[in-house]
């Protein structure tokens, strides 16, 4: 089974009309993307959307064999444009299904905003999945995989998650993202963001062949992700995990029950987290990365963990030297061994002032090392400043 992606963007279109942002500014080239759009082996029009004949002609296709269209989006979804000769659009009730006279049968799938999410099986077996924008599957359970989904992995990366955690993404699912808006500076950026989800994008006129999962990126195993105050490395690291399930939060800080402002930051870290993800309290991280079969794993953040362990041993004063290398080494090795996904976070140090006092020398020394130790054994390592990530590796 064959599938032309027509149109890649957001409903509006990227770079959207009359709009001055960076974003926008930025979408050049193949990076100009026209509403989503979706053709099936020349025979089935997933979205009506404008220009939608010029865009096959772009890609070399045909519309002149379409012998169904069905419409993704709620009724203030794009301008419809009639081509002559395609038959009607409709949008089919939830669950409704549909065969047609070539083997293709198509299922409508529920959704939890307005819309309509369609599954397609091919005469030749092959499975794909095509959700409108802002969309996510409602009450997807036990899914076999699909050889393709094709949905908007940027806008709604819990979508991706229900889809994994329902079986219906696996390893080898090459899953594209469309719906593409402004929202993430094109090129460079998207893909990156992108390619930490397991997805990837492709060009308006990009030709698919479901089933070939050749081009699926797999997403590196161990991440640091390092930065100073403020320079959205947890929001970073939070990111990279937003489209895999019940994710484990591993926050290091511990309580502060004297301290409203703390508890004020704690409770802000708390409501930007996926409802599906657990949150632990804890500074031993050694069993939760040794665990084999566990979900994913952020920890935020090694500065505070290292804080920890100086106090447990008495390190501030100069002591414990032996004891604080025996932690950190665990530790690291426990990173190296892991099986889990893990995204660690650290605060950058020695960037700034000396500090003035023997203590604070001696924390930024030893963050330093950890920080070095924990990214040698990190397939990727990213430097947080201002917002933007800068990859060091990976």
């Amino acid at each position: 089974m064959d599938a032309t992606l027509l149109g890649t963007g957001a409903p509006a279109g990227l770079p959207r009309p009359g709009c001055p942002c960076a974003g926008c500014a930025r979408a050049l080239g193949e990076d100009v993307r026209t509403a989503a759009s979706l053709l099936v082996d020349g025979v089935l029009l997933l979205d009506l959307t404008p220009g939608v004949a010029l865009a096959a002609a772009r890609a070399g296709r045909s519309l002149a064999g379409v012998r169904q269209v069905l419409l993704t989006h709620p009724h203030d979804g794009p301008a419809l444009e009639f081509p002559p000769g395609l038959p009607g659009p409709v949008r089919l009730p939830d669950g409704r299904e549909l065969t047609l006279l070539s083997g293709h049968r198509v299922t409508a799938v529920a959704m939890d905003t307005p819309g309509t999410g369609y599954a397609v099986t091919g005469p030749d077996g092959g499975r794909l999945l095509y959700l409108p924008p802002g969309g996510a599957p409602a009450g997807l359970a036990g899914a076999a995989p699909y050889d393709l989904c094709v949905l908007d992995v940027v806008g709604r990366p819990d979508a991706l998650a229900r889809l994994r955690a329902a079986g219906a993404v696996a390893l080898t699912t090459d899953v594209v993202a469309v719906h593409l808006d402004h929202d993430v500076p094109p090129g460079a950026e998207l893909r990156r963001r992108l390619a930490a989800a397991g997805a990837r994008a492709v060009p308006d006129g990009g030709a698919l062949l479901v089933g070939d999962f050749r081009e699926v990126p797999e997403p590196p195993r161990r991440t640091l992700v390092l930065g100073g105050a403020r320079s959205g490395k947890s929001a970073e690291a939070e990111r990279r995990l937003a489209s895999f399930p019940d994710v484990v939060y591993a926050a290091t800080g511990g309580e502060r029950a004297d301290d409203p402002e703390w508890r004020a930051r704690v409770a802000e870290h708390r409501e930007r987290r996926p409802a599906g993800w657990t949150t632990v309290e804890t500074r031993d991280l050694v069993p939760l990365l040794e665990l084999r079969d566990g979900p994913p794993l952020l920890i935020d953040c090694l500065a505070l963990w290292l804080t920890d362990a100086m106090d447990t041993v008495g390190a501030w004063e100069g002591r414990g030297t032996r004891a604080l290398g025996d932690r950190t080494a665990a530790l690291v090795a426990a990173v190296r061994a892991t099986r889990r996904r893990v995204v660690l976070v650290s605060n950058e140090v020695g960037s700034g002032v000396v500090p003035a006092t023997r203590a604070g020398r001696r924390f930024r020394d030893e963050l330093g090392r950890l920080n070095a130790a924990v990214a040698a054994e990190c397939e990727q390592v990213l430097l947080m400043t201002a917002g933007c990530a800068l990859a060091l590796r990976g």
